[in-house]
């Protein structure tokens, strides 16, 4: 029993690493237009990060840099959901491979 769950668990493996080759070569034919407004959206918060980005943060005060963190993973949440796409975190995936193993 043991043998055929850790067996089940490789091939599952296996099947996961190799859908994620085969997705990484297509990601140039699967690319969506993005509307007019989108993109300026895009552009601005791209323009937004290169500032942060080139800022002299060593004169910033803790409280000031906790804001610009929370700001960078604010436009990263946007950028993301303009771009589309379905992002998987690892805890979902070990839940996911969890919840397989205990129905197999």
């Amino acid at each position: 029993m043991k043998k055929l769950i850790y067996s089940l668990a490789l091939v599952f493996m296996l099947g996961v690493s190799a859908n994620t080759v085969l997705a990484a070569g297509n990601a140039d034919k699967n690319k969506t237009e993005l509307s007019s407004e989108q993109q300026i959206e895009l552009k601005r918060i791209t323009d937004r990060v290169e500032e942060i980005r080139h800022m002299d943060k060593s004169n910033l005060s803790k409280a000031e840099k906790k804001e610009l963190r929370k700001e960078l993973k604010e436009m990263k949440k946007k950028a993301r959901a303009i771009s589309g796409g379905v992002y998987l975190s690892v805890g979902a995936i070990i839940i996911i491979i969890l919840l397989l193993i205990l129905i197999l």
